[in-house]
């Protein structure tokens, strides 16, 4: 093998470990490896044991010999610190299960191991997974591999920070409100958030956005992404989200998308939502790219319900987590995270007439969505109106020349969360040298559709840049990894 295993696509492992040309015990090394030599600059992986990723990856060795078929042979992947990973410790980020092991796998877990993935370790998240930013308590704060001085975004910044940094090839994430696609694309990687439902959920923690989250899946480019959410669609009687339906169509990535598509664009999703003016140009450019390979690309954007900036859209978590953790925080005043208690506290503050006006308004967003899909078969916009901002800031001051609140950065994804339709984030350049990345977003169940589209921007836009670290460590050095 030419190059060490870590910095091999996911499907890449898989075809040289069914091939004999590595196995799966030496990817597995390589990627510890890459993992003793950048995670103490980041803190993205905040539990491993390097031991037991060994354990798996000969098991996975042993199975390819005695004739099974792993169509994810010796994968390296990681698992978000909020997914059950049966016999390791996973805490949410939060002191309150800073000592819990996760007593099964969740239904996504068990299926990667089923498949021949090896688990690697577990990245952080901001607690309860309901922060814009990966900082908590327990672990810290995590960093981004293209400028430790700036914050990979979250709450699934440990996965991006790891992956794009060459520590798994995928990453298991989850996104209730853009937790999966916000930090991908200010990690230069592909993040994607399937259709509500297609994806079984748990076992695993109680969730306090109600209907509203998502297993997320995390890779370097494209065709990996839509490979493992292929390798996950499936159906779990347990999950109470989980739809029986037909099987979806595999995405046709090697083709372009039919011209006949109609496709629109939209900077502000028609909210009036600011973005940075480089973070826009750039944008434009792909779609300008998009109309040059001869797409016809309308400006339009749904029409909202008019009352949806006047609606608190984050009472659901904010009740939510002063449901499940507010008796928590009055016995202990600092067992949690500043941020997060006083979220518990504002959610404690809504009655139940508040609460079912957001429940009516996600009605009325699944609705604008399912309208608006009726005129258009996919939707661009940004995934997020800024690039990566100072790791020890909620999010950045100013967005498009504006004061942005601690959500600013927020607001392209969630969206799309309440209406449960499939959206990914597919790299769209750098500006001020980082990474920033273009939303594709389609009607429910046209997962395939959105991710041919991500595809074909991921062709016309040519290979995205690595992070700064990528090279920094080249994998010629002795193995750390007995």
């Amino acid at each position: 093998m030419t190059q060490a295993p870590w910095r091999l696509s996911a499907r890449e492992v898989a075809r040289a470990v069914a091939a004999r040309e590595c196995s799966a015990a030496e990817v597995a090394r390589s990627v510890l490896d890459r993992l003793e030599q950048v995670n103490p600059l980041l803190n993205a992986v905040v539990c491993h044991d390097a031991g037991e990723t060994l354990r798996q990856a000969r098991e996975v060795d042993g199975r390819l010999a005695r004739g099974e078929a792993l169509p994810l042979a010796g994968v390296p992947v990681t698992v978000k610190d909020n997914l059950w990973v049966g016999g390791w410790r996973v805490t949410q980020g939060s002191r309150l299960f800073r000592d819990f092991i996760a007593p099964q796998d969740a239904w996504a877990v068990a299926r990667l191991r089923a498949l021949g993935a090896v688990i690697v370790g577990i990245t952080n998240c901001s607690e309860f997974a309901c922060k814009g930013v990966t900082s908590n308590l327990v672990y810290g704060a995590t960093r981004s591999p293209w400028d430790l001085r700036l914050t990979p975004g979250g709450s699934s910044g440990g996965a991006v920070s790891a992956t794009a940094a060459g520590i798994g090839a995928l990453a298991l994430a989850t996104d209730a409100g853009g937790s999966t696609r916000r930090p991908a694309a200010h990690a230069g990687l592909v993040g994607m958030k399937p259709t509500f439902g297609v994806i079984p959920c748990g076992p695993g923690f109680e969730e306090p956005t109600f209907g509203l989250s998502v297993i997320g899946q995390v890779g370097r480019d494209v065709a990996d992404v839509a490979w493992l959410w292929q390798c996950l669609l499936g159906y779990d009687g347990a999950d109470w989200g989980a739809q029986r339906c037909a099987p979806l169509d595999p995405p046709r990535l090697g083709e372009a998308p039919p011209r006949t598509l109609r496709v629109a664009w939209s900077a502000d999703l028609g909210c009036g939502y600011p973005v940075d003016g480089d973070v826009l140009a750039a944008l434009e450019q792909r779609v300008r790219g998009l109309e040059r390979d001869g797409y016809s690309v309308a400006h339009a954007a749904p029409q909202w319900p008019a009352d949806l900036a006047s609606t608190a859209l984050l009472a659901l978590q904010h009740a939510g987590l002063a449901a499940l953790h507010g008796a928590a925080l009055d016995a202990d005043g600092d067992a949690l995270d500043s941020d997060l208690a006083a979220q518990v506290r504002q959610g404690r503050g809504y009655g139940g007439v508040e609460i079912a006006q957001v429940l009516l308004m996600r009605e009325r967003i699944h609705a604008a969505c399912a309208r608006f899909f009726e005129q258009f078969d996919l939707l661009l916009c940004p995934t997020t109106p800024t690039v990566s901002w100072p790791v020890e800031r909620l999010g950045p001051p100013e967005i498009g020349g504006l004061p942005a609140g601690p959500r600013g950065h927020a607001v392209f994804t969630p969206l799309f969360n309440f209406a449960q339709v499939p959206a990914c984030s597919v790299p769209a350049g750098l500006v001020r040298g980082l990474p920033v990345g273009l939303q594709v977003v389609g009607p429910r169940y046209a997962d395939a559709s959105v991710l041919a589209m991500a595809a074909h921007l991921e062709r016309l836009g040519g290979p995205a840049a690595r992070c700064a670290l990528w090279d920094q460590f080249p994998g010629n050095t002795p193995s750390l990894i007995p």
